[in-house]
């Protein structure tokens, strides 16, 4: 079983992720860290040292080996990896699900606000810039995030009832 989760930054992949891989007894991968830890730099020094687009073609990369290679796991993606190269061709011809965490713009917002240091593309916007930004920027992601397997809700819903609506899809 090869699980993909795909959505905006700050949509909750990394932590879903973990904890549906431990309940199914899976690897849980996260490609940023598989990326700093293959290119033993940060997200944020790979982006301010050699660019975004060396950073998204690194991505690309590193997410067809994970695919191609492994056997079993949850990853979670960056929030632009489906968006680049063929990255969302990638994902749904070599995963056995791709799943679309969907969150409102309202929501999104919040939790972005919170750990903006942390975001390389945010980091020097404004909060009352947020929303445009994030707004704007989904909406160019959506027709990627869309093309995943399954999509979820995820707003008003906490991290348990997640979990089990992603395993009632996978099972």
């Amino acid at each position: 079983m090869k699980v993909v989760l795909i959505g905006y930054m700050a949509s909750g992949k990394s932590s879903i992720g973990k904890m549906l891989a431990k309940d199914l007894h899976v690897e849980f991968i996260d490609l940023d860290d598989y990326i700093e830890a293959e290119l033993n730099m940060s997200i944020t020094a790979i982006f301010s040292e050699k660019g975004e687009i060396y950073f998204r073609k690194k991505e690309s990369e590193i997410l067809t080996k994970i695919l191609s290679k492994k056997k079993s796991f949850i990853l979670s993606t960056g929030g632009g990896t489906p968006c680049y190269g063929n990255n969302m061709k990638t994902i749904l011809e070599k995963s056995t699900h791709s799943i679309y965490l969907q969150l409102p713009v309202s929501a999104l917002i919040k939790r972005i606000e919170k750990e903006k240091q942390q975001r390389p593309l945010v980091k020097n916007i404004k909060n009352e810039d947020l929303p445009e930004f994030i707004g704007k920027h989904l909406f160019e992601r959506r027709q990627f995030y869309f093309q995943a397997l399954h999509t979820i809700d995820c707003g008003h819903k906490d991290i348990d009832q997640l979990i089990e609506e992603i395993k009632e899809l996978l099972f």
